[in-house]
């Protein structure tokens, strides 16, 4: 029925409009961006990541801070000194204050020296951190 009758038999126009078909399409574009927002996210050097059930995606502005196991750290893939990384985190504060720093140590690399990048970071000035890992199946 398009629209209901009056006594006179005629037809009243339909004043209201449908949204479900529109709420449908958003619901299913949503779902595209996340599923395709997982391939987007790269590593710069390989490590043996901890495992967990969840995990956050990644975000925009970041820089890479990679613990190798001995310890030593990877600023965007580049191999720095720990004098050099104050340095890089200086900089990438003063050029984005709102920087996103994705922490990436190896399962083997000591929880200390992980800790100790962190507060260096966070001595910088940067506040938004994020811990990367593999997920589990």
């Amino acid at each position: 029925m398009a629209g209901a009758t009056s006594a006179r038999g005629s037809r009243s126009p339909i004043v209201g409009i449908n949204v479900t078909p529109m709420v449908d399409v958003m619901l299913v574009l949503l779902v595209i961006m996340m599923v395709s927002a997982n391939y987007i996210v790269s590593q710069s050097i390989k490590v043996d990541l901890p495992k967990a059930a969840n995990g956050d995606g990644g975000a925009s502005s970041t820089a890479v801070l990679s613990i190798d196991p001995k310890g030593a750290f990877r600023w965007n893939s580049e191999e720095v000194s720990e004098p050099q990384l104050k340095t890089k985190l200086k900089e990438s504060v003063a050029e984005n204050p709102e920087i996103n720093l994705v922490v990436s140590a190896d399962r083997a690399a000591q929880h200390g020296v992980v800790v100790h990048a962190m507060d260096l970071a966070k001595a910088e000035g940067i506040t938004h951190f994020a811990i990367s890992v593999e997920q589990t199946e």
